[in-house]
C-alpha cells in the first residue's frame, strides 16, 4: 500500500478493512505445531491451510485479499514479498512476534539463515538502499543493519 494513504486514512480501506488483521494468523498454528513437535511430519511447514472462514463465498473479506487467496489455491508457493511505501528496507519471516504481548521480536524461522541471504541480495542489488545519500523515510536507518530486519523485530504485523 501507499505510506501516503497510510497517514491519511491509518490502516483502514474506504471499505473499512482493516489493513493489518485482514490476513488469517497462520504464523501462530506453526508455532503450536513446532511447539508440539508436529512438524514437518504431521503438520508439513510447507503449507498451511487458509482457514475456511476466509475462503466461505459469504466472508467479509477485502476482495485484493480474495483475490491474493484465490491465487494461491491455484498457484501454490513459498516466497512471497512485502512491499513498503515509506522505508527502504527488507524484511524477512516472520512478520508476527510470536510472544503476543510483545510489539517487537526477533522472530526466525527455521530457515531463517535463507531468508536473510536473500534479503540480503536483494537489499545489495538495489541502487537506492545502497545510496549513502539516501534520506530516511521516518527516523530509522536501516542502513547500519545492511538495510535488512526480521519483520517482527522491526514491527509486528498479525496474519
Amino acid at each position: 500500500g501507499s505510506e501516503l494513504s497510510g497517514w491519511a486514512l491509518g490502516r483502514w480501506t474506504y471499505e473499512g478493512f482493516d489493513l493489518n488483521h485482514n490476513f488469517a494468523d497462520l504464523n501462530t498454528d506453526l508455532w503450536d505445531a513446532e511447539d508440539l513437535q508436529l512438524v514437518p511430519h504431521q503438520f508439513p511447514n510447507h503449507y498451511i491451510p487458509i482457514p475456511e472462514a476466509y475462503t466461505f463465498p459469504n466472508a467479509t473479506v477485502a476482495p485484493e485479499t480474495r483475490a491474493v487467496i484465490s491465487w494461491m489455491q491455484r498457484y501454490p508457493f513459498v516466497l512471497s514479498a512485502n512491499l513498503h511505501g515509506g522505508e527502504l528496507v527488507v524484511t524477512y519471516p516472520f512478520d508476527m512476534t510470536r510472544t503476543y504481548w510483545k510489539a517487537q521480536e526477533l522472530t526466525p524461522t527455521a530457515d531463517d539463515a535463507v531468508f536473510r541471504w536473500l534479503a540480503t541480495v536483494y537489499a545489495t542489488s538495489n541502487l537506492v538502499m545502497v545510496d549513502d545519500e539516501r534520506r530516511m523515510c521516518h527516523y530509522e536507518d536501516f542502513m547500519q543493519e545492511g538495510n535488512i530486519i526480521n519483520g517482527a523485530n522491526w514491527h509486528t504485523v498479525p496474519g
